[in-house]
């Protein structure tokens, strides 16, 4: 798996529309009204990566498997969803547990699609959002002081160490910050507790197809928003996520984004943005029966890698056969890579690199 998200925006900003094209699939209704989905919406989607097709043809392999993205959609927040207003306030847990957040903001005009606002203002939304998520975690954290309280008293030690970690979170909440705003190192630590706001954001703004290519005023102010943030930013035009989702062939989806001005889809770049945004490399593995691509944070060890693979990798971990993807593309395989000497042998330690393809031996 290569990360999971979830995905959040007031109604009618398009995030089942991107869902939707996100997974080829119409899983999340997409109404021109609010609360058009409303049951949490799983999916998963293959991450597009040449370097595992270079990889797989050289390897001559019966099957090439990509790492995955799962998203998770939930029903459109609206103001006043931590007092139960709408329906999206529902679905916050399903969320908790996800790596990162990507925010969908309204970046378009639209007659038949009404904003549950009134009015196009892309930072009022993102603000609504931000302060509802603000207040679940406020709620949540709120109701766990006193049982831990009560624990810690009566000499709990995992109380008397998460309670001052709660404590340090509200004080940053009531002060209306979110819980990421403190740094990475407080991404970190507030993490462990399951909230909301300690979650990376990658701002997904949707603009209109006119836009696309370039963006426009409103997505320049979520752009400038995320920046100062420190947060992700992305602009996708929704409407042709979902046309091109469904054009059977690769030769009219080109085509199709060539007359729009754009070189990519936007899961693409959708898609880079969330792997800068988490820090995440790609390894390869490969052989006759499988080349798969796997993800790991970024600074991550050979025995790290292993255990993405099978805890047992890990256990019995002797060393691990390393090649770098171009070398091994170069050399038109493994074993012209290993003739031609760009194969080397690593410990644990080693850092993986993205674009390594990694053979480990262990014995278990």
């Amino acid at each position: 798996m290569g990360f999971r998200c979830g995905i959040v925006g007031l109604p009618n900003a398009g995030k089942s529309t991107l869902f939707n094209a996100l997974v080829k699939a119409s899983q999340a209704a997409a109404a021109s009204y609010p609360f058009s989905t409303i049951a949490p919406n799983v999916g998963r989607v293959a991450v597009p990566d040449e370097r595992l097709d270079a990889i797989a043809r050289h390897a001559r392999t019966r099957a090439v498997v990509p790492t995955q993205i799962e998203f998770v959609d939930i029903a459109g927040l609206v103001r006043g969803a931590s007092k139960g207003e709408g329906l999206g306030n529902r679905f916050l847990a399903h969320i908790r547990e996800m790596d990162a957040i990507a925010h969908v903001v309204r970046c378009f005009e639209g007659g038949a699609v009404t904003h549950v606002e009134g009015t196009v203002d892309p930072v009022r939304d993102m603000e609504i959002v931000e302060t509802e998520l603000m207040l679940a975690d406020l709620e949540s954290l709120e109701r766990r002081v006193e049982s831990l309280a009560k624990r810690a008293r009566g000499g709990d030690k995992e109380a008397r160490a998460e309670l001052p970690l709660i404590e340090e979170a509200l004080e940053v909440l009531r002060r209306g910050r979110p819980l990421r705003a403190q740094g990475t190192g407080a991404v970190r630590r507030f993490g462990t507790l399951q909230v909301l706001t300690a979650k990376l954001v990658l701002y997904v703004s949707n603009v209109d197809e006119a836009a696309a290519a370039t963006g426009n005023a409103w997505s320049a102010k979520v752009g400038a928003r995320a920046a100062a943030e420190g947060a992700g930013h992305v602009v996708i035009s929704a409407a042709i996520e979902a046309e091109l989702a469904v054009l059977p062939d690769e030769a009219e989806r080109r085509a199709f984004l060539e007359s729009l001005g754009l070189s990519e889809p936007g899961l693409d770049r959708f898609i880079r943005a969330g792997y800068r945004l988490l820090d995440l490399v790609t390894f390869f593995s490969s052989g006759e029966k499988e080349t798969r691509a796997w993800t790991v944070r970024r600074g991550a060890t050979a025995e790290e890698a292993a255990r993405v693979i099978h805890s047992d990798f890990a256990r019995g971990f002797i060393a691990v056969e390393v090649i770098p993807w171009r070398d091994f593309v170069a050399s038109k395989g493994e074993q012209g890579a290993k003739a031609a000497g760009r194969m080397r042998l690593e410990g644990r330690g080693y850092v993986v690199e993205d674009g390594d393809v990694l053979h480990f031996r262990f014995n278990v």
